[in-house]
């Protein structure tokens, strides 16, 4: 989304990552904000006062917020009930006249827990302010705006069965030119080599300690982390024995080699 938008965008995510609070002031400077849910006390409730506070501060610099409505993360094609938070504050920033268009978003991953999936990103029609405002009490809005999001994302978001592999594929799949599987496949073939002992041993880590529906955010998020300390480790392995031109090639060579494994990693 941040490829997708000048403005920063800044994300809503669970309040219980920013327990520890040198973690949350790092997650507040990449733009991640607190939201809590009943699950995580209901005494933490009232600090999405001053979350609904921080958003409406980005909204007056015509900055974006991107929330997931459902409230949570698991693994499937299929959009979940919609949870109240969005609604309210939509509304509470409307009532205080400020401009804001909410936007639906459907994300559609090709996979889960695949490396190298393809992502469908589908975007419906702005949620109008004079629609939902006109109608009175509170109550009726929240509902109107969730029928109204839930409307839209049900168009937006996929719904397929787990196990039905066809569909997976017809939706998803992206055909590959033969000239272009042959000219990567060396390239590509070189890149599995060279990053697989980072990719395993973040792979491992993970499916001990997170095997859940968080375990695809966990292997890109320490792949994120590491990827730059794997180039300038290797960078300093190449130094050591070679010359320097052939060590920095390492920053341009690895990320290629890398790009062109994803692209023919079904011809593996």
């Amino acid at each position: 989304m941040t490829t997708l938008f000048d403005e920063g965008v800044f994300s809503l995510a669970r309040g219980d990552a920013f327990k520890n609070k040198k973690i949350g002031k790092l997650l507040r400077w990449l733009f991640l904000l607190p939201v809590y849910r009943t699950s995580e006390g209901v005494e933490n409730l009232s600090h999405n006062y001053t979350t609904f506070a921080s958003c409406q501060e980005v909204f007056k610099k015509n900055g974006v917020v991107m929330i997931f409505s459902e409230g949570r993360c698991i693994n499937e094609w299929h959009l979940r009930p919609l949870k109240k938070g969005t609604a309210r504050l939509a509304i509470r920033t409307w009532e205080k006249d400020m401009e804001l268009k909410v936007i639906p978003v459907g994300f559609n991953y090709s996979g889960f827990r695949n490396f190298g999936k393809n992502v469908h990103i589908n975007f419906g029609a702005p949620i109008l302010k004079e629609e939902i405002l006109k109608l009175q009490p509170e109550g009726k809005q929240l509902l109107h705006f969730n029928q109204e999001l839930h409307t839209q994302l049900n168009e937006l978001v996929y719904e397929i069965d787990k196990d039905d592999k066809q569909a997976l594929k017809q939706k998803f799949d992206v055909p590959q030119p033969i000239i272009k599987k042959i000219l990567l496949f060396i390239p590509g073939t070189i890149g599995f080599v060279l990053h697989a002992p980072l990719y395993y041993l973040v792979k491992m880590i993970t499916d001990i300690y997170f095997d859940n529906d968080h375990y695809d955010s966990v292997i890109t998020g320490l792949l994120m982390i590491l990827y730059p300390i794997y180039l300038v480790a290797i960078f300093f392995i190449i130094l050591s024995y070679f010359n320097w031109m052939l060590a920095v090639s390492v920053f341009a060579i690895l990320p290629f080699t890398a790009w062109a494994f994803v692209q023919v990693k079904k011809d593996f």
